[in-house]
């Protein structure tokens, strides 16, 4: 099954910021694009700011003006949705509610013809509960583009429970033929993205709800540590607090109130205060005239250790070895079955973050995951209160040696960005398991829909599903909520990785 032919006409009904932007893309790939609007008068204005927009673009060199005039020739109001009666392909980007949805696509079933492919941009609904209201729902499928559509690369391609493997096939080609990046994905909540992305929010609102840190720290790490584009705190405020609180409380109740989607309490508190980032002036941050910026937490200077003594496999760390060495810090390395741990002159252990708390151990302080040690301008270091002096002096001395800012967060077990990627890896391999999408998928999804560095299964690769396991089990034995309760998919992957190494 091929894209549809360019001489086809499509329609999007739904005119609003993103309606428009896939309006525009399927008229810049070459449609003719039909454009309809409940609101009389709501088309035109649309169909007016697309011309605009394909006049910015011959402003920058990125459309010849004869390809925009084309283009606006082939871009048409439509009055009613009888227009729209020979059309190939139908997008919907209205308001996103059931009942609007399906009474819009019943009576577009009375208006096209029978192999016209009907599609819905939702991001937050049943595909299969919006194609349930059809005679036919095979030709129904989600066609979930990310905003800017013009921009954003990622279509996921939704296949509902009744939608024909020839339309979701069509529906693939198509996206990719207008430009898109589309990847496949069975109909379940919060699809791929949407779903998979969770935790990176949650785990960071759950950091700040324990006072482990505050939000400018945990953004900092996330961005200067684990290598994301945008902290959660950040990213949130410019989504809108209310935006991404009602996406999480749909994928939750979607999953019957699975506790690992729960919403974060501090959250709800900031949308019912009307702080709904910066939409609103105040989120998180504050974005109002004259307003600073809060500066993440810093350890002041302390002087490096002379030595350190590299005991076990760091793993994913292990490149701190090399790194203490170019900084002129001696490394002994010795072998140790029990543990992987650097150990400081003081008789004091630094770890990489696995789950466990500085309480529970006399003078460990912890270390969070990076995305690469070398390349990260910051570090985070958990400690307890009782944890001595001289070894978080000397902890913070080392990774400073090394040309990194320090951020000492509370006793946190798996600290911010080791906790978030466990958590975001667990949940792709059990989308995986339970067939959502190929784990090539949801890489590319992971990367291209939300800037993550790396996609969950480069990053299992990378740490490690066994690590990421264990870590797992460990945040499970402080916290049974089940929240933190490893799949059995990652518990296949890290026994199957346990066999491969020979462990008993």
């Amino acid at each position: 099954m091929t894209a549809l032919d360019l001489s086809s006409p499509v329609a999007v009904v739904g005119t609003g910021t993103m309606g428009q932007g896939i309006a525009q893309v399927a008229l810049v790939a070459g449609h003719p694009v039909r454009l309809y609007d409940a609101v009389p008068g709501r088309a035109r204005d649309a169909a007016d700011a697309i011309g605009a927009r394909l006049d910015r673009l011959v402003e920058k060199d990125r459309l010849t003006a004869a390809d925009r005039d084309a283009a606006r020739a082939r871009l048409t109001p439509a009055g009613s949705l009888t227009e729209l009666a020979d059309c190939a392909l139908v997008v919907e980007a209205v308001l996103e509610r059931l009942d609007v949805k399906q009474e819009l696509f019943r009576e577009l079933e009375d208006i096209v013809s029978e192999d016209c492919l009907l599609a819905t941009n939702t991001s937050s609904l049943s595909v299969t509960a919006i194609g349930g209201a059809l005679r036919h729902p095979g030709r129904f499928v989600g066609l979930h583009f990310f905003n800017p559509a013009p921009l954003l690369p990622l279509v996921e391609v939704v296949s509902g429970f009744a939608t024909d493997v020839t339309s979701a096939t069509r529906a693939y080609e198509t996206a990719r033929a207008w430009g898109k990046t589309p990847v496949a994905c069975a109909d379940t909540p919060g699809f791929i993205v949407n779903r998979i992305a969770r935790p990176f929010y949650a785990e960071a609102f759950a950091v700040y709800e324990s006072q482990g840190a505050d939000p400018a720290t945990i953004d900092a790490v996330l961005r200067e540590c684990g290598g994301f584009r945008m902290g959660a705190f950040e990213l949130t405020d410019l989504i809108g607090q209310d935006v991404n609180e009602s996406v999480t409380h749909s994928v939750w109740q979607s999953f019957f109130q699975d506790v690992r989607f729960a919403p974060s309490l501090a959250q709800r508190r900031l949308v019912e205060s009307g702080r709904l980032g910066r939409k609103s002036g105040q989120g998180w941050y504050d974005y109002r005239d004259g307003a600073e910026r809060p500066e993440p937490h810093t350890a002041e200077k302390r002087p490096a250790p002379a030595y350190v003594v590299a005991e076990g496999d760091l793993g994913p760390a292990g490149e701190l070895l090399a790194m203490a060495r170019e900084a002129g810090i001696q490394v002994r390395e010795e072998d140790e079955d029990n543990g992987t741990r650097l150990v400081l002159p003081s008789g004091g252990e630094l770890v990489l973050a696995d789950g466990q708390t500085s309480v529970e151990f006399r003078d460990v302080v912890y270390f969070d995951l990076a995305l690469d040690y070398r390349r990260a301008t910051r570090i985070a270091l958990s400690a307890c209160q009782d944890t001595s002096p001289q070894v978080l002096g000397e902890a913070i001395g080392f990774f400073q040696a090394l040309g990194k800012d320090v951020s000492v967060i509370g006793d946190v077990p798996g600290m911010i960005v080791a906790r978030t990627v466990a958590r975001i890896v667990d949940l792709a391999h059990d989308a995986v398991a339970k067939g959502v999408a190929t784990e090539e998928d949801i890489d590319t999804a992971m990367r291209l829909g939300v800037n993550y560095p790396l996609g969950p299964f480069e990053w299992s690769r990378r740490v490690g599903a066994t690590r990421v396991h264990d870590l797992l089990e460990e945040l499970n034995l402080r916290d049974p909520s089940g929240r933190y309760a490893p799949s059995l998919a990652l518990y296949r992957h890290a026994h199957a990785a346990d066999s491969r190494e020979g462990t008993p």
